[in-house]
């Protein structure tokens, strides 16, 4: 569709929230339609249908915000280019072992040193997954870009990145519950919903940073992820017992 203008304008037209259509109607309709198709015709939200690369409903995978405990390992993925650079962070639940995205950034047109310290905010502490021979870099780029991502205050390291098997991978977690996205990363969602093969089943590569950047991180939590230390507690003035039995 064409840029939206005063002259015309666009309508999401679904049966959510229809009034003529009962609520177990809409279930019955919800239920009988591929998982692809469901926010595409229940909600009237743009689909790719079964050239989606993760033909699973967002509302599937999305969970609401919360705050990631101080002892859950953490790591992000980041993927350079200049019109988009973006990062995204994976923490894992040591208990279920489920991995959650839980935050983002995407900036394009800006120096390395501008997304370093954008990154640097949510934890110097964190390590990360760049992929250095994305968006067509050479070997020596990739190292060069490391090197002054290095610089910068950043710990990186290469990433992951043998594209089908990390797309098969995140699919997998996706499908059986073992990664989830926070509902408040937009732009995440908004490549999730677009992200797609072409008539060849080639991956198309358009607007799809952020997801790559979310495959490095999977594919390379167990190398980058870590819990940040906690400084050692002052001793100096911690009253001792001087009879561990007496109380005194």
């Amino acid at each position: 569709m064409g840029e939206i203008s005063g002259s015309k304008y666009m309508v999401n037209a679904g049966w959510i929230d229809v009034p003529h259509i009962t609520a177990k109607a809409q279930k019955d309709l919800y239920d009988s339609t591929p998982p692809y198709l469901r926010e595409a015709r229940s909600k009237g939200i743009p689909s790719l249908g079964s050239g989606a690369i993760y033909p699973i409903p967002l509302e599937e995978v999305s969970v609401e915000p919360f705050a990631i405990p101080t002892y859950w390992k953490r790591g992000y993925g980041l993927d350079v280019g200049w019109n988009a650079t973006a990062a995204i962070w994976i923490a894992q639940d040591p208990d279920s072992m489920v991995r959650y995205a839980y935050a983002e950034y995407r900036q394009g047109q800006a120096l390395p040193a501008v997304h370093a310290t954008a990154i640097k905010a949510r934890g110097p502490w964190i390590r990360g997954a760049i992929d250095p021979a994305s968006r067509g870099r050479s070997q020596d780029e990739g190292k060069q870009l490391i090197a002054t991502y290095g610089a910068l205050g950043l710990q990186v390291i290469p990433g992951v990145n043998a594209v089908e098997a990390g797309l098969f991978e995140v699919w997998t977690a996706l499908s059986v519950g073992r990664l989830k996205l926070f509902t408040t990363l937009q732009s995440l969602q908004g490549e999730y919903r677009l992200y797609r093969r072409d008539e060849n089943g080639k991956v198309v590569k358009q607007n799809d940073h952020g997801l790559d950047a979310m495959r490095y991180a999977f594919m390379t939590f167990d190398r980058i992820a870590t819990v940040k230390l906690q400084a050692p507690v002052d001793q100096t003035n911690v009253y001792r017992m001087g009879d561990q039995k007496a109380g005194y």
